[in-house]
């Protein structure tokens, strides 16, 4: 049997809303369906998606941040935040467990303009690879969602003029690293090593869609335990409604 999964950051769940997400979600049938960036409190939307458990972590800052998952199975068990006081303010993290493996979703913390918040982001990025070091102690990892990085140089359209900007600093890029050499794979790659113009994010600037200057910084990542059961990634830039589009995994 095989097993879709889909993450999209949608920047603001309402708008897109109004914009054909709920055709959208219908047409890419997941089984899980995971959101980042919902921007939204309890009650402020009302989702009717038949046969899905919905699950929502809401930013305590009105209209900014927060994630969500839809799953059709219902999972074993579900958890909001990683655990760590500083960072579980925000909305960022669902993990839903299920028989064989961990689902994530996470809006990782962008490191801002002028990299205002980078030394704040270095410390989410160790205590958040330490929470899914913990979970895989138990079961394998996925995790999908907005990284905030486009890991190299392929991940970006213009990689020498955005050397030093925020999700594309060495420091950014060199904890990338490490997660990925501590066990985990970046599934697009797995499947399209050497594939470029593939982004996931454009600016609402300079016509920048239009012209594929963008940055691949949407990712599903998984446990490398999990390789023999991977199927298939993709990136749908076709889909539109937000400055992101979905990524999908689909595992066997």
């Amino acid at each position: 049997m095989k097993m879709k999964l889909i993450s999209w950051n949608v920047n603001g769940l309402r708008a897109v809303a109004g914009k054909g997400f709920r055709e959208i979600f219908d047409a890419l049938n997941a089984d899980i369906f995971c959101l980042q960036e919902t921007k939204l409190q309890e009650g402020q939307i009302d989702l009717d998606l038949p046969g899905y458990h919905q699950y929502w972590n809401y930013a305590e800052k009105k209209g900014y941040s927060g994630t969500a998952i839809f799953t059709r199975e219902a999972p074993l068990s579900v958890r909001y935040g990683i655990g760590v006081e500083q960072h579980d303010h925000e909305g960022r993290v669902i993990t839903l467990e299920f028989a064989d493996f961990y689902v994530i979703t996470v809006y990782t913390p962008n490191a801002q303009r002028e990299l205002t918040r980078l030394a704040y982001r270095m410390q989410w990025e160790d205590d958040f690879l330490l929470y899914l070091k913990g979970l895989e102690q138990h079961k394998p990892v996925i995790f999908c969602g907005d990284l905030n990085v486009a890991h190299r140089e392929i991940d970006l359209k213009n990689p020498k003029s955005n050397q030093n900007n925020a999700g594309f600093t060495k420091e950014e890029r060199g904890k990338m690293d490490q997660l990925l050499q501590s066990g985990f794979t970046d599934t697009f790659r797995f499947f399209h090593p050497d594939q470029e113009g593939a982004y996931t994010w454009w600016s609402y600037m300079f016509k920048a869609r239009e012209k594929n200057a963008g940055w691949r910084i949407d990712y599903f990542i998984v446990s490398d335990a999990l390789q023999p059961r991977l199927e298939g990634a993709a990136i749908h830039s076709e889909i539109m409604g937000s400055d992101h589009c979905p990524v999908e995994l689909t595992l066997k």
